[in-house]
C-alpha cells in the first residue's frame, strides 16, 4: 500500500486555503485545507474525483476505519471499471473569487467543483463529475443547466481570464471614480491599497461642502466570503461592498483626515484576510480612530439621505456603501454585546443625530447598558 502523494497544490489569493489533488493506487481526491491559523475554525473540505480500481458493490469501509481515502460504491459511480490515473499536467485548480471555494479542470473538462459556502457549515458539500448520486463522499455535478455550480463553475474562469487580459480595471475604476466625483466633487488625491497584488484596490479623497471624504474602489470587484452561506438566494444584495468615512474639516485638518482614513485600507482587506464579512452594524477595532474612540462602527443608514447613493453595479450585482463612523470603547461593547446589538447602536446614533460626517459628539451608551 503506498501513501497518497500529491499531484497539484494551489493556495488562495490570501493565503488562507489551500487546494490540492491527491491521488494513490486506488483512489484521486480534491481537498480544500485550512491554512495553519485557521484550523481550529475550519475543516478539510474533501471530494472524491475517481476509483482507481473497480467500484466495490459496498461502502468501503475498511479504508474509511484506516484513514485512508475511501473508494466510492458502485451505485453512485459513472463508470463501475477502474479509470486511469491523473495526469498532473491536465491539472488547473480555479478559485472562486471570494477566495473560499474552488473548481477542478482536467484537459479542458470541469471534474469537481468543492463550493465556497460549504466552508463553514457541519455538512461536507462537493460535487464530481464521476458521481451519479449523492451519497457523503460527494454529489453528482451534472451540467451547467443542472447545476448552478457547474455553471458559475464557467463563470469564474471567464471571470479570470478577462482579469489576465486587463480588461477590468479600468472601466471599473473610472465607473466608479466618476460616481464618486458626482456626488462629492473631483477627487483630489487617489491612494493605492491593494498591497501590489490583485485585486486593484484604492481609496478616492474629496472634499465637499466643508467635509472631507475617503471612499474605496476595488473591493466589490470580489465577493465576500461566508455571505452565500448566510444569505442564500439573497447573497448577491450582501455580498458586494465599498467604505467609505467623512470628516468634518473643522475637526480636524487634512493630514490628520488622512491618517484616520488608512483605517479603511486594512479594512478594505479584512473579509478575505479573515475568511469573513463586512455588513450594517459590524465594528472593528482601530488604533486609526480619534482620540477618545476605539474604533469603527459600519453602516449604509447612517448615511442618512445625503450620503445614501447607488454605486455602480459589479457583475449585474448591487454594491453596498458603508460608512465608517468612529464608535467609543463602551459603545462597541453594547453593539457586540447582543446579536442585534449593531443595528441598536446606529439607531441610538441617530436618535442622537450622529451621522455619516464625524463630529464631535457625546457618547450614546451609558455604563450598564
Amino acid at each position: 500500500m503506498t501513501e497518497p502523494y500529491q499531484i497539484a497544490e494551489v493556495p488562495n489569493q490570501q493565503q488562507t486555503l489551500i487546494a490540492l489533488v491527491e491521488q494513490d493506487e486506488r483512489t484521486a481526491y480534491f481537498y480544500i485545507w485550512p491554512a495553519e491559523a485557521f484550523r481550529t475554525q475550519f475543516a478539510v473540505r474533501g471530494c472524491w474525483l475517481r476509483n482507481l480500481l473497480p467500484a466495490p458493490a459496498q461502502e468501503d469501509t475498511i479504508a474509511m476505519e484506516q484513514g485512508r481515502a475511501p473508494l466510492l460504491s458502485a451505485e453512485f459511480c459513472r463508470t463501475l471499471l477502474a479509470e486511469p490515473m491523473l495526469d498532473p499536467a491536465g491539472l488547473q485548480i480555479i478559485w472562486e473569487p471570494s477566495d473560499d471555494g474552488a473548481a477542478l479542470w482536467y484537459q479542458g473538462q470541469l471534474l469537481a467543483v468543492i463550493p465556497g459556502w460549504s466552508l463553514y457549515q457541519e455538512k461536507q458539500v462537493s460535487y464530481s463529475a464521476g458521481c451519479i448520486k449523492a451519497n457523503r463522499l460527494t454529489a453528482p455535478l451534472g451540467s451547467a443547466s443542472t447545476n448552478q455550480h457547474y455553471a458559475r463553475a464557467q463563470q469564474h474562469r471567464q471571470f479570470w481570464r478577462d482579469w489576465q487580459e486587463g480588461q477590468g480595471w479600468e472601466p471599473f475604476q473610472q465607473k466608479m471614480l466618476a460616481c464618486y466625483s458626482q456626488q462629492f466633487g473631483e477627487s483630489l488625491k487617489y491612494y493605492a491599497i491593494d498591497r501590489g497584488s490583485w485585486p486593484p484596490m484604492a481609496i478616492s479623497q474629496h472634499y465637499h461642502e466643508g467635509s472631507w471624504y475617503f471612499l474605496t474602489l476595488g473591493m466589490s470587484i470580489r465577493p465576500m466570503p461566508w455571505v452565500d452561506h448566510l444569505y442564500e438566494d439573497l447573497a448577491p444584495q450582501y455580498r458586494r461592498t465599498e467604505l467609505a468615512l467623512a470628516i468634518d474639516a473643522g475637526v480636524m485638518t487634512e493630514d490628520n483626515a488622512v491618517q484616520m482614513a488608512s483605517a479603511l485600507a486594512g479594512f478594505a482587506h479584512l473579509p478575505w484576510d479573515r475568511l469573513s464579512w463586512l455588513g450594517e452594524g459590524h465594528t472593528l477595532s482601530s488604533s486609526m480612530a480619534p482620540v477618545g474612540f476605539e474604533g469603527f462602527i459600519l453602516s449604509g443608514a447612517l448615511g442618512r439621505e445625503a450620503g445614501q447613493f447607488p454605486l455602480p453595479r459589479f457583475d449585474d450585482e448591487k454594491v453596498n456603501l458603508l460608512w465608517a463612523a468612529p464608535v467609543t470603547q463602551l459603545e462597541r461593547e453594547f453593539a457586540q454585546a447582543e446579536e442585534n446589538g449593531g443595528y441598536q447602536l446606529v439607531a441610538r446614533l441617530l436618535q442622537y443625530g450622529a451621522g455619516h460626517i464625524f463630529r464631535a459628539r457625546q457618547q450614546v451608551i451609558e455604563a450598564g447598558e
